[in-house]
């Protein structure tokens, strides 16, 4: 199913995946470890790297990787520092495009000196450039410019820096799990770790649901995601994979909804608590709006709280398109809940290692959620879903009124936080999102084209429900 992936990085990304996983079905994994590298780069003479033992060093890491990584490093996000050696490092240089102009504005706006004129051309002493870009705006023929390695320009919370190597090093007190910086990398050298095997081995000891239960709670993104088959196809094609049931994430969004809704009422003022990578950001970053970022869990841990509760020993895993879910487990308010995330990158590469075509399935019907629930997956579907429930409590008309912004982005999220914490915001619920697009947008999706939201909107409007209160009416979520 390569066709489906946008980038050969992603391909390569797949096919150990796969292969991993492939190996744990069949019960042969520890054996055959050592020969995944050979397997994908049979050789002898190297496609994408220098050497054939290179190509095979790199593929023994994502092997790695895909056995769940570095367990010492808390980041789900890491290097492979073998594959880090492409990408430039002068950040500002002057191109063939110079004409040496006798201006020498360039020369002249420096303020450290760092250019000079060589053989009538200009030249930058790199030990002197601090990269203020000055230069640039200065040069009328455009013949300056600015370098920057595509996981730092990624990353809009500058946690990734060079060390002295000039290998990328991910700053975990920064981060923000994001997972920007992984789709973005050109040679690959940034990955998330995955729980594949984890999941595999949860539902072999199931024993086919029969000792407990493992359930995939299923993000409303999905819709933008598997394009050659139906909705309805890969819920059976979880099934196939011996999930006992599959609960939308939808009906969490619900929940959510319907208390974010009753929160902000009360308190006024208030931050959106459903993108763990948002969530963190404002951690990180803005500690003194921490105050203000919603109590209630998000979609995904509220619906998983609930099947815990139902079924005490049952087994959770989400499915969605999300990095940063995979930081959001480990937090005590969420790890008694999700036991695993899964991306659909790593669902694809399942549905391939058990030779399962979900688009030949006959397809299983998944209705839980209301329409609202469903257009979370996308930049403002949540302040449209908290507006929804304002109104079905009775909320929306009183004296308090309801003025949302919906952040699409880090660099727009970081605009609004700037406001608030300085009480010149003139809303009253930030959505944040840390994905362009929102969840559709997600670092972890299949494809990174253009999303389209109608999309999630269409798919919400065939939800039986049609308010949040019915959705949730036979559920006890308090």
């Amino acid at each position: 199913m390569e066709r489906l992936f946008d980038t050969y990085v992603q391909k390569l990304k797949y096919k150990v995946l796969k292969e991993v996983a492939s190996l744990e079905f069949d019960g042969t994994l520890e054996e055959n470890i050592v020969n995944i590298p050979k397997t994908i780069m049979p050789g002898p003479k190297p496609s994408l790297r220098c050497c054939i033992y290179k190509e095979r060093a790199i593929i023994g890491e994502r092997v790695r990787l895909a056995m769940g990584g570095d367990k010492s490093n808390p980041n789900v996000v890491e290097i492979l520092d073998i594959a880090c050696d492409e990408c430039p490092v002068d950040g500002i240089q002057v191109t063939a495009s110079c004409r040496g102009c006798i201006a020498h504005r360039c020369v002249d706006v420096c303020p450290r000196g760092a250019i000079s004129i060589v053989n009538h051309r200009s030249h930058i002493d790199q030990s002197k450039c601090i990269e203020c870009g000055r230069c640039i705006e200065a040069c009328p023929y455009n013949a300056i410019t600015k370098s920057v390695r595509p996981c730092m320009n990624a990353c809009k919370v500058n946690a990734i820096s060079m060390d002295e190597d000039k290998k990328a090093v991910i700053d975990n007190e920064k981060c923000i799990s994001c997972g920007a910086c992984v789709y973005k990398c050109p040679f690959g050298a940034i990955a998330d770790k995955s729980s594949i095997l984890e999941v595999i081995r949860t539902i072999k000891a199931s024993e086919n649901n029969e000792k407990y239960k493992v359930y995939a709670v299923v993000a409303p993104s999905i819709v933008s995601q598997f394009v050659y088959a139906k909705v309805e196809q890969v819920v059976e094609g979880l099934k196939c994979l011996g999930f006992h049931s599959v609960v939308e994430a939808a009906l969490g969004a619900d929940m959510v909804a319907y208390k974010e809704a009753s929160e902000l009422y009360e308190k006024g003022f208030l931050t959106s608590s459903c993108c763990p990578a948002f969530v963190s950001y404002i951690h990180k970053f803005f500690p003194t709006m921490v105050k203000h970022i919603s109590h209630n869990l998000s979609p995904m841990a509220q619906i998983a709280s609930y099947l815990k509760r139902i079924e005490p020993d049952c087994k959770v895993v989400f499915v969605g398109p999300c990095i940063a879910k995979k930081a959001e487990i480990k937090l005590d308010t969420v790890k008694p809940y999700v036991d695993y995330v899964l991306t659909f990158e790593e669902l694809q590469a399942l549905f391939d290692a058990k030779n399962i075509e979900i688009s030949s399935l006959e397809g299983e019907c998944l209705d839980n959620a209301s329409y609202f629930g469903r257009v979370f997956a996308r930049s403002g579907g949540l302040a449209v879903a908290v507006e929804q429930a304002l109104k079905e409590q009775g909320l929306f008309d009183l004296d308090f009124k309801y003025k949302p912004i919906s952040c699409n982005g880090i660099i727009e999220c970081r605009t609004a936080l700037l406001k608030a914490s300085k009480n010149v915001l003139q809303e009253n619920f930030i959505e944040g999102m840390a994905c362009e697009n929102g969840c559709i947008g997600g670092a972890a999706c299949l494809t990174h084209g253009p999303k389209n939201k109608l999309e999630v909107d269409n798919y919400g409007k065939l939800a039986l429900e049609k308010t949040m209160q019915s959705a949730i009416s036979v559920l006890d979520f308090t």
